[in-house]
């Protein structure tokens, strides 16, 4: 199992130094049909990482650069009259692909944003009446500046539960930037990047991963777990169904890449926090405090028994 993924895993690192466990994430993401959002200060490589898993995925790709100014038409597409035929022609959006990469996601405005939705969740838009199926696999690997930055506004709350991780990349260390230095001084490592699968073999790889057994044991585990979210006294609003099943899903990959075909609670605990924290909605004394949504989730995590599992029958 793990030996299909590990040259994708491999040609992504040649582009993306020191960050090895954020490209694991992103690759369970993809083969757990999920959506990605990348959070961070501009220039820390997040449009570069989703450049290379295109690449190395054999995927199209299409990227939108979001503005204050981008319609939900940019997205979706339109339909224009035909004076030929004398019907309206729909004409594809950017959407109509196998991987959007929609940069700087939060300097948009609420109803461009709103204009994905369908999209991340019923794999479908729908354009002046009419919808039509999007390419499988599709998922959306989007980026955002921290809220604060200049021009950007917060996602709204609908939006961030549909993606299924939040990543952080994070500044690299002394010498990963000047291994970074020394790469990007002499040519562009996305030019080394190789195309090492394709769309068919991709959806056979998710395939497996649907495949991969949960123990009731597991199941009970997450509810255990986002059950505490919801009554914690920091969270105001805690990890939802979806939220849930993200997880359950996103373990299932964690254990694939562990050449496991069964989810044990490690699996769960690697995914947990970058599939929940991003869904919490803080209590306003939390804020007043700093205690952080990861802050809240690690602590469950630290004081919640793990169960054992049987995987009779597998």
């Amino acid at each position: 199992m793990q030996n299909s993924v590990q040259p994708v895993l491999q040609q992504v690192k040649k582009v993306i130094i020191g960050k090895d466990l954020i490209i694991e994430k992103v690759l369970m993401a993809i083969l757990a049909k999920g959506h990605i959002l990348l959070e961070d200060v501009p220039g820390v490589g997040k449009t570069t990482l989703a450049l290379a898993f295109g690449k190395a995925l054999g995927l199209e790709y299409k990227r939108i650069q979001f503005t204050s100014d981008t319609m939900p038409s940019d997205v979706t597409g339109f339909s224009i009259f035909n004076k030929a035929k004398g019907v309206f022609e729909y004409q594809q959006g950017p959407i109509m692909t196998n991987i959007l990469l929609a940069d700087e996601i939060n300097r948009t405005s609420s109803k461009t944003q709103g204009a994905l939705l369908e999209a991340m969740e019923e794999r479908q838009v729908t354009v002046d009446g009419v919808t039509h199926t999007l390419p499988q696999p599709f998922f959306v690997l989007a980026t955002q500046n921290p809220v604060g930055s200049a021009g950007t506004q917060l996602l709204p709350t609908s939006q961030l539960d549909r993606f299924m991780l939040r990543l952080k990349m994070g500044y690299p260390d002394f010498k990963e930037q000047v291994s970074i230095l020394k790469q990007r001084h002499t040519e562009n490592p996305l030019n080394k990047v190789e195309t090492v699968l394709n769309t068919q073999r991709v959806l056979q790889l998710q395939k497996q991963v649907d495949n991969v057994y949960i123990d009731d044991s597991i199941y009970e585990y997450v509810t255990t777990l986002t059950e505490q979210t919801r009554n914690n006294l920091s969270v105001e609003l805690g990890v939802s169904p979806r939220g849930a099943l993200a997880v359950c899903n996103i373990a299932k990959a964690a254990a694939f890449l562990s050449d496991r075909d069964y989810v044990i609670p490690r699996d769960v605990d690697k995914v947990f926090c970058s599939t929940t924290a991003h869904r919490l909605v803080l209590s306003r004394k939390a804020k007043i405090s700093n205690v952080s949504a990861e802050d809240v989730i690690n602590e469950i995590l630290k004081n919640t028994d793990k169960p054992s599992v049987s995987v009779q029958g597998v």
